[in-house]
């Protein structure tokens, strides 16, 4: 990969918003070649989305996430790819990792509640031929997503513990 698409790629993955005309001004190059070289990343699938940051506690939504380990019984030729292709098609997965360790995939979910989420394992993902087993854990709390701390705040504040 060319050294101007990585410095272009470390600002976006920043800043998605940074126009192509202040990307060029940063890295001391021609906004046309920043603009083109934007484009055959995106034809090429290494920019797949641009996205936002939310802190999802500041809004109203009520949403449950929950980060599943699966151990799996992986296919003869096709290995753990065609089981996490079935895994990530529902529309409940958010992402879907190959992992190393007890477990093989780490699936994160999300559902309007725990019952969704439990629902969502017990009657889709636990069910599947090849899943051998689950350990489900919620998300009670966010601190740091993507790099970024989401309340920033003095001293860790705790409760005083008394006999």
């Amino acid at each position: 990969m060319k050294e101007l698409n990585r410095r272009i790629l470390s600002i976006l993955k920043e800043d998605a918003r940074t126009p192509h005309s202040r990307i060029a001004v940063m890295l001391g190059a021609d906004e046309k070649d920043v603009s083109a070289a934007v484009g055959a990343m995106e034809r090429e699938g290494i920019i797949v989305k641009y996205s936002a940051l939310v802190n999802e506690e500041k809004t109203d939504a009520a949403r449950v996430e929950a980060l599943i380990e699966v151990k799996v019984s992986p296919m003869h030729t096709k290995g753990f790819d065609s089981i996490a292709e079935d895994v990530y098609q529902f529309d409940e997965v958010k992402s879907v990792y190959l992992m190393s360790g007890a477990y093989d995939l780490c699936v994160f979910i999300e559902g309007g509640s725990l019952r969704e989420v439990a629902s969502f394992v017990s009657e889709k993902l636990s069910v599947m031929d090849k899943v051998l087993s689950t350990a489900t854990h919620f998300v009670l709390k966010k601190y740091k997503t993507d790099g970024v701390i989401l309340e920033k705040s003095g001293a860790a504040q705790r409760l005083s513990v008394q006999p």
